[in-house]
């Protein structure tokens, strides 16, 4: 997806917006206490670290107690500070940090004096994605960039965007750019030799102009897929033929890299060169993108068929709908956020690349499997580019220690007493029955994690009982297979008792799957996918694994959060399903998962609004 602001035009001088953080910076008295902050205000990119020093005066006793956000050590979120001072940045930009309104991330460290907590110091950081920053001779991609027409006027405002540059390929010996549709091509409206800049208007280095002086052109748009009026097998993307000289050959990526600098940042790396690979169900993954930096998760779902709301133009009303088939999601609304549209997602073990980011909601990113996207952008006479990189190697970013990890969307835990009680009600129903089958402890009930907000029957069961031999629905009640060796889990449970022992299972989880039941979710799949899709509230239909019963496959049906569906049946065609409710996919400008910074008003003398092309979530993603 695309990022995008929007400013008032005609403006000398653009006011400074206040810091999210009502805490004064450096000096703060607490009686006649006072604690001073050292650096007041540094900027720091993801990965790094900074050392802070705290001088009180007033008092003997020096020692302080460090905060980040008002959380003592800090948190993965905002990053971790230690008993001395160190400060270490999270390792990307989580979207509940992006503040909704342009500012700039920034997080506030307080020093809080031991001999009178009242007394304070405090420090402010910018926390800036090493993909935002313009670039000087051969650019690595991963980075913001995109068309240089990304701009619209409108009245007396201007909106201008950008999204990411993800990587290199080749055709035909000519090396080119490979991003979205809507990054480089402006959602159809581009034209072949529109120049594609780096970075993107949104990161002019002249701030609040949204013009190109400043910027590099690193390419000129070459192909893009025409995506509006629905075509078959529609794939977001394009290639802009480089510059000599202005992108690193190498097809060098931002961040991901199997080393590190001197300082423990990741250093750029090279996808393994070739065609990639098929995407596979919990495939662990990793993308370097221009608005959350290097990012880290697992395929959740694969052969879906999404909706996905498009942007005409830079800021502009969403105009089109486009229905995909055969791409993937991956988890986490952190993965991806507007602007990093066009990433390119690879394995974190060896690099290779499996999909092209190009959209997402608040749960999820949406990305094409790589070998549609390059046979999409083959020339004239059949000649299919190839990923430019080298060899195998691991994305040394997603192991190392420090505030790391995507958050992944838990299911909820909170079921009304009315739903619970008619799952208390199978229970009691079929105990006896479900007590005779070989492997069967106990059985109770408790919260679906297939279904958030739906009870499940659930079967605790001794670990190795095959899942086969069990019910999928009782009296329309959803089961809930736990494997446990508890003794505690025998009989029958009351609802506390049953939900104590399998809350240890209740995560948010994807697993691997046999090729058995792969082909059986497919036959299931293939069979539906097109009437699920034409059904209100549906935006997505897939295959995923089951949380409710691990090691069987189910049918992922995303839906719009808030808008009206028919009921979700527990079975389809003998395959469980497994509910996922986000807000739109979408890949156009609008805000699609603002963040969780406090609101500040804009001055009127200038307004400023963000927003992205989505990528699985997202868009601009």
């Amino acid at each position: 997806m695309r990022r995008l602001y929007t400013f008032v035009l005609g403006i000398a001088t653009v006011a400074v917006l206040a810091a999210c953080s009502g805490l004064p910076k450096g000096t703060v008295t607490g009686g006649s206490v006072t604690v001073n902050v050292q650096p007041a205000n540094p900027n720091l990119s993801t990965f790094g670290t900074q050392t802070f020093t705290s001088t009180v005066t007033g008092s003997s006793n020096t020692a302080v107690t460090w905060q980040v956000n008002g959380v003592t050590g800090g948190s993965t979120t905002t990053g971790t500070i230690s008993t001395s001072g160190v400060y270490s940045a999270p390792h990307h930009i989580s979207s509940s940090i992006i503040p909704a309104n342009g500012n700039a991330v920034t997080v506030t460290i307080t020093a809080i004096a031991q001999a009178s907590p009242s007394a304070t110091g405090t420090a402010t950081i910018t926390l800036t994605p090493q993909g935002q920053a313009a670039q000087t001779g051969a650019m690595e991609l991963g980075t913001s960039g995109g068309n240089i027409h990304a701009s619209v006027v409108s009245g007396n405002s201007i909106t201008c965007c950008g999204g990411t540059l993800g990587s290199l390929v080749v055709r035909n010996g000519t090396n080119y750019i490979l991003s979205n549709n809507h990054v480089m091509a402006n959602s159809d409206a581009g034209t072949i030799g529109d120049a594609i800049i780096q970075p993107g208007l949104i990161d002019n280095p002249a701030p609040n102009t949204c013009t190109s002086t400043g910027t590099t052109t690193a390419a000129n748009l070459s192909q893009f897929f025409t995506l509006e009026g629905n075509p078959p097998n529609p794939v977001d993307a394009a290639i802009a033929q480089i510059v000599s000289g202005r992108v690193n050959t190498s097809g060098n990526i931002l961040l991901l890299g199997s080393a590190t600098d001197a300082n423990g940042v990741p250093l750029a790396g090279a996808p393994e060169a070739g065609s990639g690979e098929s995407p596979s169900l919990e495939l662990a993954v990793a993308k370097s993108g221009r608005t959350t930096g290097l990012t880290c998760s697992t395929i959740d779902s694969i052969s879906d068929a999404f909706s996905v709301d498009y942007q005409k133009t830079c800021g502009g009303p969403t105009s089109f709908t486009v229905n995909y088939t055969n791409q993937i999601s991956v988890a986490g609304g952190d993965f991806s956020n507007e602007g990093d549209s066009g990433s390119l997602i690879v394995r974190q073990d060896t690099a290779n690349p499996v999909a092209l980011l190009f959209a997402g909601s608040d749960t999820d990113t949406v990305a094409s499997p790589i070998g549609d996207v390059l046979q999409a952008m083959a020339d004239s006479s059949n000649h299919v580019p190839t990923i430019v990189g080298g060899a195998a190697h691991e994305v040394i970013g997603c192991s190392l220690p420090g505030p790391n990890g995507v958050q992944k969307t838990v299911a909820s835990v909170s079921v009304t007493d009315e739903v619970m009680q008619i799952a208390v009600a199978a229970r009691d129903t079929h105990a006896s029955q479900l007590l005779g089958i070989p492997g069967v402890r106990g059985v109770g009930v408790g919260p679906s994690l297939d279904y958030s907000g739906q009870a499940a029957l659930l079967i605790f069961v001794a670990p190795g009982t095959m899942h086969n031999s069990l019910p999928v629905e009782l009296d329309g009640v959803r089961t809930r297979v736990v494997e446990t060796s508890s003794e505690a889990a025998r009989g029958i449970l009351n609802a506390q008792d049953a939900q104590s022992i399998a809350s240890e299972h209740s995560v948010f989880a994807v697993t691997s799957l046999s090729a058995t039941e792969i082909a059986r979710a497919k036959a299931a799949h293939a069979a539906n996918v097109a009437a699920w899709m034409n059904q209100p509230g549906v935006q997505g239909f897939g295959i995923t694994s089951s949380a409710d019963s691990s090691g069987e496959a189910a049918l992922m049906i995303f839906l719009i959060r808030g808008a009206g569906h028919n009921a979700i049946p527990a079975v389809i065609d003998g395959v469980r399903t497994r509910v996922r409710e986000s807000s739109r996919f979408h890949a156009g400008l609008d805000g699609l998962r603002p963040g969780g910074g406090c609101a500040v008003r804009a001055p009127k003398s200038v307004e400023i609004r963000t927003a992205s092309n989505i990528s699985s979530k997202k868009p601009n993603h």
